[in-house]
Parts: C-alpha cells; structure tokens; sequence
C-alpha cells in the first residue's frame, strides 16, 4: 500500500459540511484510485508554495512520508497574490525556488514527486473563449519540471479544454454557483468529479500510478459519492 500526499490550495481541499457544496478535486481523488493507494489531502484553503511551507506544512508531510510514496503539489492560484507579502511568490524565481524544495525533500525521504499546474477558473470571453488566467505559472513549473525530472501533470492545459467543450453556461453546472455566490475558481461535486478524473488519467499517463492503481476512469459517478464531514476547525478561503 502507498499514500499519495496532496500539498495545495482551496482548489484540491477537504471541504466541511459548513462550506458545501463547495468541493475540492482531492476529495473526488479516491474514487479513481484503488483501495491500495491512500490519498492524503493536506491542501488548504488560501495557501501558496511560500505560505505553506513557511507554516510547516511540507515538514507534517515529511514526518509521515514514506519510500514510494507520492507527493503531488499544486500551487499558483495564490502564489498570483503579489500584493501579499505572506503568499506571492514570482514565477520564475522564488516559485520555482519553492518548488524545488518539494521535490527534494520528497526525494530525500524516498518519495516521488509530482507537479500539478493549477487548475483553471471559469472564464470566458465575450465570443465564448476559455481564458487563461493563471499568469506564468503553469509554464514555469512545466519548465521546471522538464529541468528537474518531475512528473508533470498539466491539469491547466487540459482543465481549460474542458471548459472550453463546455462552455460559458454548461461550467456553471460545475463550478460553486449558488443563489448566493457566483464563485468561478471552486468546484460543486460534478466539477471536482470531472478534475480529479483529469488528475488521475494524468497519474496514469505519466506513470506515477499504474494501470492496477486506477479504477473507473470512464465511469460515470454519482455525485452522492461526496460528502462533507463536520469542520475540525475553520480555515480561510483561497
């Protein structure tokens, strides 16, 4: 058996009865994985690279961690947050610096790591195009991935085609649209569904699980497959 670590932001979270339907994809995670392989989601809402490991966050990981484990960062909605000191990273520079320290103290600890571009918000242009708006992000951990040999699971190129298949009004249906909030970056169930299957077919295609580590990747899930447990505690949003 083998644990898969998520390190990440409110995109991937475990979400709590108080925030549904509100959902994070690393909840969604397991139902494609077999029993075998664990997921542990330690994304949190509102985290960067920076702020993550500045709280210690990598080093909980790292206590538990274990040889053939995976360790899957994604990161870059609040790294885009240069206007705070405690969150904004640059992306050539000090994003780059900061993911590189995932993937070696993975490698330390015998464990694989895995980059994760971001996955997309909604938004569309007046013509129906899916925007990018995501920065230089994804291109510098692509990047940096090919320079440091990191598996590479490019979640923005193909989150973005999904929504472009979509379209302005079907990825409501997706997203956390409520009478009381239009919330274009987090996912309902159908929308963290739809992109932890993306994750778990890039798992696949990269090899960093194999073909016995993944199961319904075609199938059709109910949403009732998510739930929301009672909050521990309450952390900010993204």
């Amino acid at each position: 058996m083998r644990t898969l670590y998520i390190a990440g932001d409110s995109t991937a979270a475990q979400k709590y009865a108080d925030a549904a339907p509100e959902t994070g994809w690393g909840m969604a995670l397991p139902i494609f994985l077999h029993k075998d392989v664990t997921v542990a989601n330690h994304a949190v809402n509102g985290r960067s690279t920076k702020s993550f490991l500045a709280e210690g966050r990598l080093d909980a990981i790292l206590r538990v961690i274990r040889p053939g484990d995976v360790l899957l960062v994604q990161f870059g909605h609040n790294d885009q947050k240069t206007e705070d000191p405690a969150r904004g990273t640059d992306p050539w520079t000090t994003y780059q610096d900061n993911l590189r320290a995932f993937a070696a103290a993975a490698r330390e600890h015998g464990a694989l790591p895995v980059f994760a571009t971001s996955v997309e918000r909604r938004r569309f242009d007046a013509a129906g195009t899916a925007l990018r708006t995501l920065g230089q992000y994804p291109a510098a951990m692509r990047a940096l991935a090919v320079r440091e040999d990191v598996a590479l699971l490019d979640v923005e190129a193909l989150s973005l085609a999904l929504w472009q298949r979509l379209g302005p009004e079907a990825t409501k249906t997706y997203f956390n649209w409520t009478p009381t909030e239009q919330d274009n970056t987090h996912f309902n169930p159908p929308g963290a569904i739809e992109v932890a299957r993306l994750v778990a077919d890039e798992l696949l295609r990269t090899r960093v699980l194999a073909p016995h580590e993944t199961r319904r990747l075609d199938d059709e899930i109910p949403t009732d497959q998510i739930t929301w447990p009672q909050p521990p505690q309450t952390e900010e949003k993204q």
